[in-house]
This record gives C-alpha cells, structure tokens and sequence, in this order.
C-alpha cells in the first residue's frame, strides 16, 4: 500500500497550523485578551522557551504574543504565580510547562540529578548540609532569589561561574526538590517544591515506561510528523535509545507517511494514525506577515527548519560582531507558509522608540509594496505590544 505522501507545501502550512501559526489556528482577532486561552496555548505548543534577552521582549512573553496579539506580559505572570497552571523546567532549556504534566516530568527530574551527580558537573557545589540549611531559610522564610545568599566565588571568575549558593539552588532546581515560584523582573525566587506543586500531580504514581510512551506521544501529537531524533529532540527528556525502543513497540499507535523536503528529496517519516483528519481540516494559509523570535518552537529545531523551509537560520549573540552574518538579534519574518526575510528590531524604551536597524529580504523573494505594508502593519502591533509609541528606521 503506497504512503500517504505530502507535498512541501502541505508539510509547511500543516507544520505551523500545528505551532498556532496557521489562520485555522490564530485568535480571533476581534476578541480581546480575556477571552483567549493562554493555557491552552501553552498545552498545545507542550512548553515555552524562556530567555533572558529583552532585545524586543523575552522569548517566552514574544512566543505567545506571536499566536495572540492581545497577549500582555502580566497574563503570563498570573498563570505561574497566582494559579499555579504552568511550572519552570528544563526541556532542551529553561522552559514553562502545563502544570497538568507534572506526573510524568518525574523522570526529568531524577534525569538532571543524575547528569549533575556525574563528575566534572557543577564543581564546588556545596555538600548535602549546606544545601539543606539553604532549604531550612526558605522553609522558614519564604520564596527566596539568589541576591538573599552572600557566598562568593573561591576561584578567579570565569564566564558562566556560580557562587556555591547559586549551585546549590539550581541543583536542587533541577533535581526537583525546589521549584520556581514565582519571578520579579526575571529574578527566580526558589520555593520548596511540595509548596508549589500539587501532591496529587507531583504523587501521582506513574512509572517510567508510562511516562516515556506519554513523552513520545504527545512529542509526535505536537510535531505532527517527524523522526525518532525529533522526537527526542523535542523534550529532550529521553534518550534516543529510549524512542528507538518506543517506536519499535508502538507501531499501532501512529502510521508512516512521505513528505517533500524544500530541495525536492522525499522522506519517510512517522505521524498521528488521524493525520488525514488533521489535514482535512488544515485551513488555507493566511497572508499575514508575523516577526518570529528566535527561540519561536516552530523554528527552534534549525535541521528541522532548514529541512522544511529551505530557510537557514543561527543566532548570532555568541558570535563576534566582525564575524557575524547578520547582526546581534535577527528575527525571520514568517508570511504565509514561508520566510521571506530577516529583521534586526530594537526596542528603545528609555527613548519609546521601535528601532528598525536592519532588513534583509531572502534571496529570490520580492518585496512589493504590499510585502511591506504586511510588514509595517505587523511592526504596529510590535510597537504596542512594547509599549513604544514610535517606529524609527535607522
């Protein structure tokens, strides 16, 4: 029986349907943000990246403003803070997650206790004493950050070097035993994690066999079609051994289909037994142009990306500014089904300036009027989404 094969196109637009980006899967646009499903986002996307840099606004808050452009940072803060319906982990980094899969994040936990606990991670961590005295002040205090523990770096200081309190608390972070509970302008505060997690949830039972097909399940339900490695590379809280033997022994519960690459190759790779459902309700693509961050997860596996799209794409913080290609914080620009440039966007709130630096179409692509007004119409809404109240391009 021959293979359900889809063209690039139909891979493209089903992929971005999947993330939220597709015209099936956007917000209303006359709806304001108090009727959205900001849980729900998060659920179907399975986490959101979080990071640091606010070159525009952080990844996780420009993430889910990108599928709903009446999101505001505050609603986010409410959903961690207040009702406790999402908690911070680590995924294949920092990430936010549905609180609802807690019981099978369990192994996750014992995962990056077991990588720290191997030699050479984490030097200079303080012993089991030291950590639980940490613990006794935050039992007894409450939710503390970093900036409440005085120890000092011993040996010269070295990019990414930690105090030992620092150690301490991440490791127990990662290990489970603290949970983030709440943050102040992106400051962490460590609460125990039997007061942040719900006993039922954090208790719930479920063993590592059940928790893997789970992982792998919901990976393929979100990626849609893919790989063993974009399965593992999705949560990357299993091992590719581990989705090796989960796709040998569960050939029932999904259905090998073909898809064409951006270069014309045809590759076999697996998807949900429902897929010819969810294509059947695939909506044609909307023309709209969005300004994607680059930690987005429908970018963030660049093999993937590059596979799909034909689009290669790096961040370049980390490279020296002589040897960069484009610029310190570039953002593709999605329209459709399809990239069609590169964007370096700057938000100036001292000044209430949207710094439009540079712009680069992709090669091969026009830029017809109606392309840029597709994309001045997106930068309006970056602009109120900052809280800027001008658009300058240098």
């Amino acid at each position: 029986m021959a293979l359900l094969r889809l063209n690039n196109k139909t891979a493209r637009s089903y992929w971005l349907a999947s993330n939220g980006l597709g015209i099936g899967s956007a917000p209303d646009p006359e709806l304001g943000a108090k009727h959205q499903d900001l849980l729900g986002t998060i659920k179907r996307l399975g986490f959101v990246q979080l990071d640091t840099i606010q070159v525009v606004a952080r990844a996780h808050h420009h993430i889910l403003w990108s599928r709903n452009h009446h999101y505001r940072e505050d609603m986010l803060d409410d959903l961690m803070a207040k009702n406790r319906a999402i908690f911070e982990h680590f995924t294949h980094d920092a990430s936010l997650l549905p609180m609802d899969f807690l019981p099978y994040w369990q192994r996750q936990f014992n995962r990056k206790k077991q990588q720290l606990d191997r030699a050479g991670w984490f030097k200079g961590l303080p012993n089991q004493a030291a950590r639980n005295k940490i613990k006794d002040r935050i039992r007894s205090e409450g939710p503390l950050s970093t900036h409440a523990f005085d120890t000092k770096i011993a040996s010269p200081k070295q990019m990414w070097a930690r105090p030992p309190h620092k150690l301490a608390l991440d490791y127990m972070w990662y290990s489970g035993e603290l949970a983030t509970s709440h943050r102040i302008n992106f400051t962490k505060y460590y609460d125990l994690a039997e007061r942040v997690f719900p006993d039922n949830l954090a208790n719930a039972g479920i063993d590592d066999d059940e928790q893997i097909n789970w992982l792998c399940t919901a990976a393929l339900d979100r990626l849609g079609f893919g790989s063993a490695g974009d399965i593992q590379r999705f949560w990357d809280a299993v091992s590719s051994d581990e989705v090796a033997a989960w796709v040998a022994r569960s050939k029932a519960s999904f259905t090998e289909i073909e898809i064409e690459s951006a270069s014309g190759e045809w590759i076999t790779v697996i998807a949900p037994n429902d897929i010819e459902d969810r294509l059947s309700a695939l909506k044609p693509t909307s023309s709209s142009v969005r300004i994607l961050n680059p930690f987005d997860p429908a970018i963030r596996d660049r093999n993937r990306l590059s596979r799909l799209f034909g689009f290669d794409y790096r961040v370049e913080m980390f490279v020296p500014a002589a040897k960069r290609v484009w610029g310190y914080y570039v953002f593709p620009i999605l329209e459709g089904n399809r990239f069609v440039g590169r964007i370096e966007v700057k938000a100036d709130r001292k000044k209430s300036l949207l710094r439009v630096i540079n712009l680069w179409p992709e090669n091969g692509t026009k830029w017809p009027a109606s392309r840029h007004q597709r994309l001045a119409t997106e930068l309006e809404r970056m602009r109120k989404f900052t809280g800027v109240s001008t658009i300058e391009w240098d």
